[in-house]
């Protein structure tokens, strides 16, 4: 008799799992962000040396981010505690509302590459998000290769980022890149 209550038990736990899984991505569809951006990163003097920035003179970042009001900060807590990755940051605000805002966040390329991208290939999105979900996972894949030092790796990487996230309005990112990148060393 105890073997029963033991099956019961256990498949009242994996469709509990199945349940949250959803919900995770679910909650991701609405209000997760999968984003890759750029950061200058020139030579610049210190007080006793030149400390030398990238070769090209962008940082190429990536970062899977859920992001929620104060009164809903245990459910970071959750998705946090479910991945066991990443990290949880508030934005303090000081304008009309009345919460500050946190953000879940997972920035490290080992636990994109191990835990958060196999996590959404295996549990797909289903919104517009599946597709910037798809052109990051290109790019944080670029960026493990370590192409994104030299330039051809970084403006591939900047064609494909302005297309995510309800393309970047106003200048074309890779142009800028173009534009304003030092030739590789």
């Amino acid at each position: 008799m105890t073997s029963v209550n033991t099956t019961l038990s256990t498949k009242d736990q994996q469709e509990r799992l199945a349940r949250f899984i959803g919900w995770i991505v679910g909650f991701t569809d609405g209000e997760g962000c999968f984003s890759v951006g750029f950061v200058r990163q020139q030579d610049r003097r210190e007080k006793t040396r030149i400390r030398r920035g990238y070769k090209t003179g962008y940082q190429a970042f990536h970062e899977f981010a859920v992001t929620q009001g104060e009164s809903s900060l245990n459910v970071l807590k959750e998705i946090q505690n479910f991945f066991r990755v990443g990290k949880i940051y508030i934005n303090k605000r000081y304008d009309n509302h009345n919460e500050h805002l946190y953000r879940y966040v997972v920035r490290k390329r080992d636990d994109l590459l191990n835990v958060i991208i196999p996590f959404f290939q295996k549990n797909q999105l289903r919104t517009a998000k599946a597709k910037d979900f798809k052109r990051f996972v290109r790019c944080v894949n670029i960026m493990a290769k370590g192409e994104h030092i030299e330039q051809k790796g970084l403006f591939r990487i900047a064609d494909i980022a302005k297309q995510m996230n309800r393309k970047k309005s106003g200048k074309n990112l890779a142009r800028i890149l173009r534009d304003h990148t030092p030739r590789s060393r």
